[in-house]
């Protein structure tokens, strides 16, 4: 057992008992189907059948020995099948907010279920584009329902201590997502003609793993209580946390719900002053996970290392090297974060992701005209770099990118806050995943030293910007971290606002 202290002198104990430990997991499945989303696209795109089916002129373009290396790619409808996926997931976030909120994390996780199934069908029976695009837009619900109400679950029923090894859990499954795609792609692109079917199919089964957990799953104490159950938010709590006595944390819940409850229109709240922190830090923390430039090599990782040189099953081989760095190094992540902190994770990335991007850039500019392939040493050159990147990524702000938006919003704007971060997220996601094959054609090798440029307004933001978070109890977030924080302090300097309004009565009820 562990017994952890706020910063009231209050003391939480709890265990990590098989029951809540399977919760993770099961929950956790809504990382491993967004992650075979992001993985599964790229090999797709590359198989000839899918091509000749769908994007015949891209196909013709392929196979001309001559054609540009950097454009051959390039096609508007062809990135319209990977990113529509992410608009339909940006929209339906506010949605999904909504749906926590009112309804609970456990129903909004049962509904991403069902979008996922519903998309894994339209788009392996898709025979014509339109149907393709249709199943991507329910996978993008699914994405959007999952990605705002699973980090949310793993957060409120972890212990404090271990919060930030939970919520890795979800980018633990979404690389371990992408490498299964990886893998299933290098095994299918051999199937002809409907290999992509079976791809794009295969995304059925971690949806329906999802579909089983969220029946098996919990709703969380905090939301229990939201909703006025708080007999069994006190019985939930003691069965998560594996102890009897629950007192001092259930007592912290209530308060957070009450106050919750005495602030209308969390939307609104999310405008005023108080809300400004965490609301910039959760976005552009979402903004610039993007532009680190990884889902523009995760998703396209096969056309890029065709680009370079390899063959389309040695290019998938690749991608696979590339997803086995991603889930090994997200582990690190899983055992640091607790320990050493959120930003030093960040900045040591921020060095390894810069020098790694522009050594890649710089071997591209160097050596890979429009028509010729690097020479085989060069391009491994390229994937070990890829690899190191993708390393710093996997440890750092892939996870970070998720944990920090989903403990630091209070709860009376959380769910809220967090669908605005999700949907900042989408919003870039689909913006690279629009864009990179068209960058790529006109900027060439420069688009890698576009992503570091990105990697150093990155580093400065979390230098000057961002607090550190390890071991602060989510609803202790504004006395603990943002009043204390050298530029976000003068925000917090205000005693009129509805949530000063709120705690304080709480305080003296209690």
């Amino acid at each position: 057992m562990t017994t952890t202290t706020d910063g009231n002198g209050r003391k939480f104990d709890s265990k990590i008992t098989f029951y809540v430990t399977l919760c993770w997991i099961l929950a956790a499945l809504g990382g491993l189907m967004f992650g075979y989303d992001i993985g599964i696209s790229g090999g797709v795109t590359g198989m000839d059948g899918f091509l000749l089916k769908f994007f015949p002129i891209v196909y013709e373009r392929k196979r001309v020995a001559y054609e540009d290396n950097y454009c051959k790619y390039d096609d508007q409808k062809l990135q319209l099948f990977t990113s529509s996926l992410y608009i339909a997931a940006l929209v339906s976030s506010f949605v999904a907010s909504k749906f926590c909120e009112k309804l609970g994390r456990k129903p909004t996780i049962f509904l991403a279920s069902i979008f996922f199934l519903i998309g894994a069908g339209l788009s392996s029976g898709a025979v014509h584009i339109s149907m393709l695009i249709f199943g991507r837009i329910f996978l993008g619900f699914g994405v959007g329902f999952g990605n705002e109400a699973v980090p949310l679950f793993l957060s409120e029923i972890a212990p404090v201590e271990y919060r930030g090894a939970v919520n890795i859990l979800f980018q633990l499954f979404v690389t371990i997502g992408i490498l299964i795609a990886n893998l299933v792609n290098y095994a299918t692109e051999k199937v002809h003609p409907w290999g992509w079917r079976l791809s794009l199919g295969l995304a059925g089964v971690p949806a329906m793993g999802l579909f089983i957990g969220s029946l098996i799953i919990p709703e969380t104490p905090t939301s229990l209580v939201e909703h006025n159950k708080e007999e069994k938010g006190r019985k939930t709590l003691k069965k998560i946390r594996g102890v009897e006595n629950v007192d001092p944390e259930f007592e912290q819940i209530k308060l957070a719900c009450e106050t919750a409850r005495m602030v209308k229109n969390p939307f609104r709240n999310l405008m005023k002053r108080w809300s400004v922190p965490p609301l910039v830090i959760g976005v552009c923390l979402q903004m610039f996970q993007q532009f680190t430039g990884i889902n523009a090599i995760m998703f396209y990782s096969p056309i890029l290392f065709q680009t370079v040189g390899f063959k389309n099953d040695g290019s998938l081989l690749s991608a696979i090297i590339t997803g086995l760095v991603n889930v090994f190094s997200t582990l690190i992540s899983i055992y640091a974060v607790d320990k050493i902190g959120r930003r030093l994770l960040l900045l040591n990335a921020c060095v390894i992701m810069l020098i790694s991007q522009a050594a890649i850039g710089g071997i591209l500019m160097a050596n890979l005209t429009a028509t010729n392939s690097l020479p085989k040493g060069l391009a491994w050159v390229v994937v070990v770099l890829v690899c190191v990147y993708v390393c710093a990524f996997a440890w750092s702000w892939g996870p970070m990118g998720w944990l920090i938006p989903s403990e630091t919003f209070p709860l009376e704007t959380r769910t809220a806050g967090f669908a605005c971060a999700v949907s900042a997220n989408m919003f870039f996601t689909f913006v690279i995943a629009q864009a990179f094959l068209s960058m790529m054609c006109h900027m060439r090798a420069g688009i890698f030293f576009f992503f570091a440029a990105w990697i150093i307004i990155m580093g400065f933001f979390v230098l000057f910007f961002l607090p550190e978070t390890k071991g602060v109890p989510i609803d202790e977030m504004r006395e603990r971290v943002w009043k204390k924080h050298p530029v976000w302090k003068k925000f917090m300097d205000t005693g009129s606002d509805d949530q000063d309004r709120a705690k304080k009565t709480m305080e003296e009820l209690s």
